[in-house]
């Protein structure tokens, strides 16, 4: 029985890998760091068998990938570095040297890669780090001398893969997306199955395809393209996507960490994945090793799939009664207020209370920023599978909002200043833990929501103030 090892068994593509080589009989070995997250992997049934081993280690580590590679046939190199700043590149290319090295040393038969398809030419100046890095990686792998694979593939389709659950939330949730000249860039996707495919086919090529080929599957579109006919998979109404050239990628990476699950660190490396055109150019490995049964799966039938079980119009439901809950208290407390009756004005105020033009300009953005945060906070509840803490959002919110247009009536309407005080009070603390919650989800939500509790402590002091000054 031949051996394998995967590196990146834990990762979206590895398991999937792992599980289709014990199919096909071969007993596999999982270089992991972390064996609690190795057993939680569906391959774990596999592990009591024998038919899995893991090896508990660190790719950097050159003692570790000896004890991995040590009697392998093939081994898949599955890493990749969601990491950026000075010194990554140099980094993933001295593991993949090692891997090689030690590859060669142990006469291991093969070694089989996924990488990224990329511009050629004078356009490959244009790559970003992330994808170069991706390129040097196999061709470090290949510089040691063992026969290598370096498949080369496009955006992957696939339940669990970032890229695809960030082309599904902008898709479901994004209004209209002002976005980087790069979603008219061209892109070959693939479906994970077909991936799967050809990294478990690539071992068996014969020894002197030692090249990279180029993996896809028949569809070819501009991102742009790709979010549009998510919408019609799934049934959703059409976003309008417009292309802004002065919007950078980190900019467009912030506003979308903010009204999808992902963060920036994990948004980053997918735009730079697909700043240049990524097209497939040739399909040499179909012709050497076939395509999967039936051929290669289109984009949406790949997209159906992958998103089966989710609710598409679920984001939207919650926007609109999420802001609609806002726009209600909003007009309610406007109504409540009346800054031009005679007792407020013969009230005394002090003198660095903010001008009467600033309240309505304050709190229309405020009530902005709280139905985008809370709307997106109770969202991601529900996406984790976590329904009590979605309705635990929900009712905070509804409290707040409750303290929000209750405390225009009492201070203007009941002239209780002691009241309102306390009132004011309420809905600060309460503000504070929408944005503790906030920031279970997102840390960024969290600091855009900041804001609305600092104001509502500023009106608590200046509310007690004028109780003060106010007294009979």
């Amino acid at each position: 029985m031949k051996l394998a090892l995967v590196t990146g068994a834990t990762g979206f593509i590895g398991q999937r890998v792992v599980l289709d080589l014990v199919k096909k009989g071969w007993r596999v070995r999982c270089l992991c760091r972390s064996l609690d997250k190795a057993m939680s992997m569906p391959w774990a049934k596999y592990v009591d068998s024998g038919e899995v081993e893991v090896v508990v280690g660190d790719a950097a580590e050159r003692a570790d990938v000896e004890r991995a590679l040590d009697g392998v046939d093939c081994a898949w190199y599955l890493l990749h570095s969601m990491s950026s700043g000075s010194g990554f590149a140099e980094k993933e290319a001295g593991m993949a040297r090692q891997f090689g090295e030690v590859a060669a040393e142990k006469s291991v038969g093969r070694i089989v890669y996924l990488g990224g398809l990329h511009p050629e030419g004078p356009e490959a100046a244009d790559m970003s780090e992330h994808l170069a890095s991706r390129v040097r990686v196999g061709e470090e792998l290949r510089s040691a001398g063992v026969p290598t694979a370096a498949l080369q593939a496009g955006v992957v389709i696939g339940d669990g893969s970032l890229s695809f659950k960030l082309l599904r939330h902008v898709s479901e949730r994004v209004p209209t997306f002002a976005a980087p000249r790069w979603i008219t860039n061209r892109i070959t996707p693939i479906s994970v199955r077909d991936v799967v495919h050809y990294l478990v086919a690539a071992a068996d090529l014969s020894p002197e395809q030692d090249r990279a080929f180029d993996i896809g599957g028949p569809d070819t579109m501009p991102y742009v393209d790709m979010m549009q006919r998510y919408t019609q998979v799934k049934g959703v109404n059409r976003r309008p996507f417009l292309a802004a050239p002065i919007m950078t990628r980190r900019f467009a990476s912030f506003g979308l960490s903010v009204l999808t699950p992902l963060s920036m660190k994990e948004i980053l490396p997918i735009f730079d994945s697909v700043s240049s055109d990524t097209v497939l150019e040739e399909r040499d490995l179909e012709s050497l090793v076939g395509t999967p049964e039936g051929g290669n799966q289109p984009f949406d039938e790949a997209v159906a799939i992958a998103a089966e079980g989710t609710d598409a119009g679920r984001y939207g439901r919650i926007a609109t009664t999420v802001h609609l809950s806002v726009l209600a208290a909003a007009v309610a407390g406007s109504l409540l207020t009346d800054p031009d009756s005679r007792e407020y004005r013969n009230l005394k105020k002090p003198s660095w209370q903010p001008p009467a033009a600033a309240f309505p300009l304050v709190w229309t953005l405020l009530y902005v920023d709280l139905a985008v945060i809370s709307t997106t906070t109770i969202a991601d509840s529900l996406e984790e599978g976590e329904p009590d803490a979605a309705r635990g959002d929900a009712l905070a919110l509804a409290g707040n909002l409750v303290l929000n247009a209750g405390w225009s009536g009492v201070f203007f309407r009941s002239r209780r200043r002691g009241l309102s005080t306390a009132w004011a009070a309420a809905l600060a603390a309460s503000s504070a833990d929408l944005v503790r919650r906030a920031y279970r989800r997102s840390p960024t939500r969290a600091a855009l929501l900041a804001p609305y509790p600092l104001w509502c402590a500023f009106a608590t002091v200046l509310t007690g103030r004028i109780a003060r000054l106010n007294q009979s």
